[in-house]
């Protein structure tokens, strides 16, 4: 008698199995690569602080000084911040990352950026990862290859205490773009012509996996833009 055959499994279904932990009625505690979390994360620190809690793998955790440092009077460093609340985010997410050993891309540094495009650069974000971050844009990650989404700051306190995470599986999507694309049409218009049809609460509850010719074809920055806007 043969042997029945394993049933077809996506790259979403791969990656989620090989993170799960425990599976409780329809919720699964699944482990987490890679967290990232930014100048805005205080809350997050605030309460590990109060509970008496610690990092539990701080090497895994990343931060950045993105979402509020100017653009501007880069050279002055924190001086360059006229706004004393948001200098003080930002000298309050460096002292953090001290105290907890979490590696931080801060102001001074070369290598700081924006989160979704710093981490690639560094190769923090990976193939095959599962990837969380403190920001709704973390699905860009995803353009590498892994299965990347955002949470708000209870679920970024409870990786950071646990490297791991509750989450309810969702269902998956496959959205194929084949074709090439005409002169002028960019992976923005892309994925916009995409909510168009789907509506911005269509794929609500969904992994979505891009397929197609088209996507094929896109660089990873294209493929990025798609990925955030996803």
């Amino acid at each position: 008698m043969m042997a029945e055959m394993p049933k077809p499994r996506t790259m979403f279904d791969k990656i989620w199995d090989r993170h799960v932990i425990l599976e409780e009625e329809d919720e699964t505690l699944l482990y987490i690569d890679r967290c990232l979390i930014h100048e805005g994360s205080r809350h997050t620190f605030e309460k590990i602080d109060r509970e008496g809690h610690s990092v539990a793998e701080p090497e895994k955790i990343f931060a950045f000084s993105d979402h509020y440092v100017p653009t501007t009077n880069r050279d002055k460093g924190l001086l360059g911040i006229y706004d004393s609340q948001i200098r003080g985010m930002v000298e309050l997410l460096a002292s953090n990352c001290q105290r907890h050993g979490i590696q931080l891309f801060g102001i001074d540094d070369p290598r700081q950026g924006i989160l979704h495009v710093a981490g690639p650069e560094q190769g923090i974000t990976i193939p095959g990862i599962l990837l969380v971050g403190a920001d709704s844009h973390t699905s860009t990650h995803g353009a590498l290859g892994n299965l990347s989404f955002g949470a708000g700051a209870s679920d970024i306190t409870h990786i950071l205490v646990t490297q791991t995470l509750w989450q309810r599986r969702p269902k998956t999507m496959r959205i194929t773009v084949d074709g090439d694309l005409s002169f002028g049409v960019s992976a923005k218009d892309v994925i916009l012509a995409i909510i168009a049809q789907i509506g911005h609460g269509g794929a609500m509850g969904h992994a979505i996996e891009y397929a197609g010719s088209a996507i094929r074809a896109m660089s990873v920055e294209q493929r990025m833009t798609v990925c955030n806007m996803s």
